[in-house]
């Protein structure tokens, strides 16, 4: 019955009968999606159709039998499932098995030029119905030839000057209204009518702050009858400090910023928004974007003595970065090679809009950029570092340094000291090592240790840990417990009614199930109890009966499957004690007669069995001396830190890797600029040894050069993208041959001379933009010209957009009353975070007002996507996201309707419709409620429909209704 009033009241809903949009896209309410009619199963034909036609159109170009890109040829399902140098590119009826599937629904493939949702979603179901594939496809059609120097984005800015003003529509005249009235005549195709000033401030206010306008600020300029009311209303908008949170998301798209390490640890990166504090900061300044190219690559060269500047260098290292650590040489220069494209990735394709990583391995298939100048880039960042810097200025670094220079000064003398202690004691050391061995036990061994003493008879065993190899919590994969004689049994077991306690068990943050105490007698070696205190522990065994033993074995890592690599845990310090009632102990064995685990601990026990007392006594006060010394060093206030990359010289000159495999290493290669832009602007190539500082600085000057007019297509484009939800150049990080062409080409050349015009600065060209006709157009719904243009992208209307997930999360908060406008600094978290060597994130279950925050504040984790932002396409920033899929889905409607966040919301915005309209006026709150959500007051019939809601179903169930509505979802 609740549902029924609602959808009653829905079908009153005025924006619902008099949307622009077609018929086919009026949605009434979004959770209404849940009712629809279930999509019918394609036929095993159909998608093969399809599928044949998406990788001959997107795949064989690179992957023909003639280029065999990869070693992998998709020309016939034979081939595909053979597969290339990763192996098997398909694998029927998995498509989460199917290499060729994961490398296209992450984005990988096609590079640059990702498949659409429908696409990829094609490829899976296909492969999931088993992949049916007849016959060879045709490389012809799929060959197509690549650019050259001559393609247009490589060519230098043209002057376009706006085409005659006849037969523009009365309210058009500006050059952008020339240049898009233009296209639509050549088309065919008549503008639509201007946007009522209510729809306007909405669109507007959206576009630049990201949070819908207050009913105060609707009336207001509804009410403004000064010829200059627009320009006054995109000043003000421009001026609110909600602008740089807005268009600040939208560049941390662009490149890739996150706040964990991706990969398999992906641990958070606490110190990271410090990065998105100066993104945000940059543009709520207008600050001119050649600037924040110039800091975002060598921000430390321009301004060392900026903390300011300084941490625009968190651009380089906003990307994954792997934090396993690989024992071989081969998989350490693979995460660097790895590192290193990313950079290369990012700055060619957010600055450039070039796929310059696809030259990663051989020169650019479709595009001029080499092999060589994908290399002379990559030695741009040769000496850029993943890691945490110090924000100090030089006045705060001297400060610091005569803080330091007595302490360290003086470690160096006990250092000194010591190692010549070391030096003169070290023959006689290593000549009586053997000897000295005798008395003692072999050190502990991970894979196993074994204790024996004489026989006693005990119903408890007591293992207390008191050290660990570096204080870490200790942890064991088994404890056994032997009986005496000829035919010893482990009595320690859970399965002969042992019960084992523990002082503490680590947990995962919600419970032991990762290492609970069942692992440490369960006759297996698997799995690990760890105890929960750094460096100690203590366990109990107590036997159902008394038992005389005189044995015990324990290990860390019996399998030996960790190979010595995780030791942080190993006990090295113990005692075993064993007691008839529990209450009173006695000892039989201990750690006391092994050797030290670590080899630098047994020169020094050797060292000092061979020193004289005086020289003994010496050194251990050295040691005292020096850790007191530390430990002072440590307690200085420590500098602010960022997660903005370290600098440092690289040890060798970069070189070409051949087919892109860092053990094989080419040609030495000189940092340089790419020979792309050869017919725009003169190049540049340093010397191999270049410093590492000169490096960056040289490529961001070469990048910002009014001559080179790639970066400034690239960025006006943007603009255009974000403003009208689809770019000049459809694809916004790909100018390219596989990208698309410009629509409006002149338009293009016209606003990148404009960011020249402008100093580079933003918000003058968001002016012109949003007082233009075009942008001020209505989306009115016009079917003569949709027969001739569906997608609207000649603009003769302007195209209505879904709120992005963090807007619609935002929104919601602001609607409630809810919303903490609070700006930078750390954020927060919807989700509980614990770290046991990889990361592990589960959602919250409760959220305060702490995360009441704009989403910007987020603290994004890669690969964990919030319940209600994740189904709205909140990208996970693994990759750069230049422009983001929007997707319909009944998972959003079931999200939105149902969401834990959203329900409270609701209750807030109930609470503040009651505290600000009345508790018992219902129209008044309805109204209020009405022009909260959508800007506007509610019709006759809306509001007679709202009350007879409210008054069966309660405030609360009408609010949770509104938020819900396509009006509130949607901007037109």
């Amino acid at each position: 019955m609740l549902w029924h009033f609602v959808y009653s009241f829905w079908d009153q809903f005025e924006w619902s009968r008099k949307s622009p949009l077609p018929p086919m896209h009026k949605p009434v309410l979004a959770f209404l999606f849940f009712l629809a009619v279930p999509l019918q199963a394609q036929e095993p034909t159909d998608l093969e159709s399809q599928a044949k036609g998406i990788i001959a159109k997107r795949c064989l170009a690179c992957h023909n039998a003639e280029l065999k890109t990869a070693d992998l040829v998709l020309e016939n399902r034979e081939n595909a499932l053979k597969g290339g140098k990763s192996g098997p590119a398909l694998v029927p009826n998995q498509s989460e098995a199917s290499l060729m599937i994961r490398k296209v629904l992450e984005g990988q493939m096609p590079p640059g030029d990702p498949l659409s949702s429908n696409e990829r979603e094609t490829l899976r179901a296909w492969v999931e119905a088993g992949a049916l594939w007849s016959g060879t496809l045709n490389k012809s059609g799929a060959s197509r030839p690549r650019a050259n120097l001559d393609w247009w984005s490589l060519q230098p800015l043209g002057q376009s000057v706006p085409p005659s003003a006849a037969g523009l529509p009365a309210d058009w005249g500006g050059p952008i209204d020339r240049f898009v009235f233009a296209k639509m005549q050549e088309k065919g195709l008549r503008p639509a009518p201007p946007a009522d000033r209510r729809t306007f401030i909405r669109r507007a206010t959206f576009d630049l702050l990201g949070i819908p306008p207050t009913p105060e600020e609707v009336e207001a300029f509804v009410l403004d009858n000064s010829p200059n009311a627009y320009e006054k209303l995109i000043d003000r908008l421009l001026a609110s400090p909600h602008y740089g949170e807005r268009w600040g998301r939208h560049w941390l798209d662009v490149i890739r910023f996150g706040e964990s390490h991706g990969y398999e640890q992906n641990h958070l990166r606490e110190r990271a928004w410090p990065f998105r504090d100066y993104i945000i900061r940059s543009f709520n300044q207008d600050k001119p974007f050649s600037q924040m190219v110039l800091e975002q690559l060598a921000g430390d060269q321009v301004a060392p003595d900026d903390s300011e500047v300084a941490m625009a260098t968190g651009f380089l290292v906003a990307g994954v970065h792997d934090t396993v650590k690989i024992e071989n040489i081969e998989g350490e220069l693979q995460k660097r090679a790895n590192d290193l494209d990313d950079m290369v990735l990012t700055t060619g394709a957010a600055f450039l809009g070039l796929t310059v990583n696809c030259a990663r391995c051989h020169d650019h298939k479709f595009d001029p950029i080499s092999q060589l100048d994908y290399y002379r880039l990559q030695a741009a960042f040769a000496g850029v570092q993943h890691a945490e810097r110090e924000l100090t200025t030089r006045e705060e670094r001297a400060r610091r340094e005569v803080q330091e220079k007595p302490l360290r000064e003086d470690l160096e003398r006990i250092n000194q000291r010591l190692a010549a202690l070391k030096q003169a004691g070290r023959p006689l050391a290593e000549s009586r090592r053997a000897d000295i061995s005798k008395g003692y036990r072999q050190p502990v061994d991970p894979k196993g240790s074994e204790e024996k003493f004489t026989p006693v008879t005990a119903r408890f065993i007591r293992m207390s840990i008191l050290a660990t190899y570096r204080n870490r919590e200790p942890a064991l994969d088994e404890l056994e417990v032997w009986t005496d004689g000829k035919s010893p049994v482990n009595v320690a077991l859970a399965s002969r009614g042992v019960k084992a306690s523990a002082r503490s068990t680590r947990t995962d943050g919600k419970g032991a199930a990762f290492y609970k105490l069942d692992f440490l007698n369960d006759g297996k070696f698997e799995e690990i109890w760890i105890s929960d205190e750094p460096g100690m522990g203590q366990v109990t065994l107590e036997f159902p009966k008394k038992e005389t033993i005189s044995r015990i074995s324990w290990s860390r890592d019996r399998p030996g499957a960790n190979q010595g690599r995780f030791l942080s845990r190993v006990p090295v310090k113990y005692v075993f004690e064993t007691s008839l009632d529990g209450a009173h102990w006695q000892r039989v064995a201990s750690s006391d007669d092994r050797l030290p685990f670590t080899e630098e601990d047994r020169e020094e026990f050797f060292l000092l069995s061979v020193l004289a007392p005086a020289e003994k006594d010496e050194w251990t006060a050295l040691k005292e001396r020096k850790e007191e010394t530390e430990k002072e060093l440590a307690a200085l206030p420590k500098p602010p830190t960022a997660y903005i990359g370290k600098f440092t010289q690289p040890s060798e000159p970069a070189a070409l890797h051949k087919r892109g495999n860092p053990m094989d290493r080419g040609d030495i290669v000189a940092p340089g600029s790419l020979s792309t832009l050869q017919k725009m602007l003169p190049g540049y190539l340093l010397d191999v040894n270049a410093s590492e500082g000169e490096r960056r600085l040289a490529l961001a000057r070469w990048i910002v050069d009014d001559r080179n007019g790639l970066t400034a297509r690239v960025l006006a484009n943007r603009l255009w993208h974000y403003h009208f939800g689809k770019g000049l150049v459809g694809t916004p990080s790909d100018f390219g041959f596989n990208g698309e062409k410009p629509t409006h080409p002149e338009l293009l050349e016209w606003l990148a001379r404009r960011l020249h015009h402008h100093g580079w600065r933003l918000k003058p060209l968001h002016k012109e933009l949003m007082l233009s006709a075009v942008y001020r157009q209505a989306g009115q719904w016009n079917p003569e010209s949709a027969g001739i243009d569906s997608e609207a992208q000649f603009l003769w209307r302007f195209p209505f957009r879904r709120l992005e997930a963090e807007t619609l999360r935002d929104s919601i908060l602001a609607v409630s009353g809810k919303l903490d406008r609070t700006l930078g600094g750390p954020g927060f978290r919807l989700y509980e975070y614990t770290v046991d060597n990889v990361a592990t994130y589960s959602f919250r279950q409760s959220l305060g007002p702490e995360t009441y925050r704009r989403a910007v504040y987020h603290q994004s984790a890669r690969s964990v996507r919030d319940d209600l932002m994740g189904p709205f396409d909140c990208p996970d920033s693994s990759l750069p996201e230049p422009k983001r899929v929007s997707t319909t889905t009944a998972l959003q409607a079931l999200s939105l309707l149902n969401n834990a966040f959203v329900t409270h919301q609701a209750g807030f915005f109930a609470e503040r419709l009651q505290r600000e309209a009345g508790e018992s006026d219902i129209t008044a709150q309805v109204t209020l409620a009405f022009r909260l959500a959508f800007g506007r007051v509610p019709t006759r019939q809306e509001t007679s429909a709202a009350v007879e809601l409210v008054g069966r179903q309660g405030l609360k169930v009408f609010c949770r209704a509104l938020l819900n509505a396509s009006e509130f979802l949607y901007v037109l």
